[in-house]
């Protein structure tokens, strides 16, 4: 019962902490979408994208993802046989991937904070396009956490069906931003 309570909770958290870190790239993109606006409003939008963003950070992102990852550790040491299991080393795989996502997303945070409301070097399109490296991530881990060892026996077209969903997330974003500009 115990097991099943704290994997309920890291469910819970882990919804949480994507939610705040879709959301916090999202930030990032509506900062640099004020580059053509006027002076004042364009200053008080990036005071307020920043002030949303590093509450979002400190309040809800980081304590969910601490919780989450909280829970994933007492679940590996009630469950210690996952860790003999080949999926859950390709989930444990992903994971490292999404540190490093959230090590950037703080880089990315605390450079914003002291760009004291000048403009964000990072292109536009190029923030939306990271912006679905988080969702590509949640696709994997979910995946592999539902499928287990089906992961590992059919690898190839879990691959190539990631790739194809990639590839086509990625053209709508280019095609949503190309159509904005042409809205403009």
């Amino acid at each position: 019962m115990l097991y099943t309570i704290i994997k309920a909770l890291h469910i819970i958290f882990m919804v949480s902490y994507f939610a705040g870190i879709f959301y916090l790239v999202r930030i990032f993109v509506y900062y640099k979408d004020t580059d053509d606006f006027e002076e004042d409003k364009k200053r008080i939008l990036r005071e307020q994208y920043i002030f949303m963003a590093r509450r979002l950070w400190n309040i809800i992102t980081v304590p969910a993802g601490v919780i989450m990852t909280v829970c994933g550790l007492i679940m590996i040491f009630l469950n210690s046989a996952l860790m003999k299991m080949p999926w859950f080393h390709l989930k444990l795989t992903f994971l490292i991937g999404l540190a490093f996502f959230h090590h950037w997303a703080w880089k990315k945070l605390n450079q914003i904070k002291k760009l004291n409301g000048e403009t964000l070097s990072t292109s536009n399109v190029k923030l939306r396009q990271i912006n679905e490296i988080a969702t590509f991530i949640l696709f994997l881990v979910v995946f592999t956490v539902i499928l287990k060892s089906s992961v590992i026996e059919y690898w190839w077209q879990l691959i190539t069906g990631f790739f194809v969903l990639v590839f086509l997330i990625m053209m709508t974003v280019k095609l949503v931003n190309k159509n904005k500009k042409s809205i403009k």
